[in-house]
């Protein structure tokens, strides 16, 4: 697969972003497959990866009381990392967990730091930042502005699909409610 392709294809009129840079960036990554539920950055660490999903999915957990919490999702062509701890270097309680069996572009923390030093990387970098800012900037909006039933369906709209890739338990804790709750919304929204 040409994963620099892939890449412009998605994000090259978005930011205006030559394909040179994309072959650049891919040259710093390796392809990697991660089955469902396998845990690519475990509580308790510091990342050492930032990641690009090609094909699949990976969410963002906090663990709490035992059990998790879900802070976010990221499907096929975002990144993702935790992207605190990138950031701090310094380990956090997020979990980055595959939501299903995925086909990711993987690169270093080390090579990501080089790859910043280069105008491109630096873009790049900027760009995976602010689009995840803005994401979750809307998630709290919404949390705090809309139902239960409204943030299903925006997030139906925003990610096609999502309620047959992604288990309901994951589905409801993204959006502050129980499983039951979300249970009842599918029904009346049918």
């Amino acid at each position: 697969m040409n994963y620099a392709a892939l890449l412009q294809q998605r994000f090259g009129q978005q930011f205006q972003t030559p394909p040179e840079a994309w072959e650049q960036f891919v040259e710093h990554c390796e392809p990697v497959h991660a089955a469902k539920d396998a845990v690519l950055k475990p509580h308790g660490a510091a990342e050492r990866f930032f990641y690009f999903i090609v094909q699949g999915s990976a969410g963002i957990f906090l663990w709490k009381d035992s059990h998790s919490v879900c802070l976010d999702f990221a499907f096929d062509g975002q990144f993702c990392a935790d992207y605190m701890s990138l950031l701090t270097r310094q380990p956090t309680p997020l979990e980055l967990t595959a939501l299903e069996p995925s086909e990711l572009l993987r690169m270093r923390i080390e090579d990501y730091d080089l790859l910043t030093n280069k105008s491109v990387g630096s873009m790049i970098r900027l760009m995976a930042a602010e689009s995840s800012f803005v994401d979750k900037q809307q998630q709290q909006i919404e949390l705090l502005t809309r139902s239960a039933e409204e943030r299903y369906e925006i997030l139906l709209t925003r990610f096609p699909g999502i309620a047959n890739r992604i288990a309901q338990k994951h589905i409801a804790s993204y959006l502050g409610i129980t499983p039951q709750s979300l249970s009842r919304i599918r029904k009346q929204i049918r």
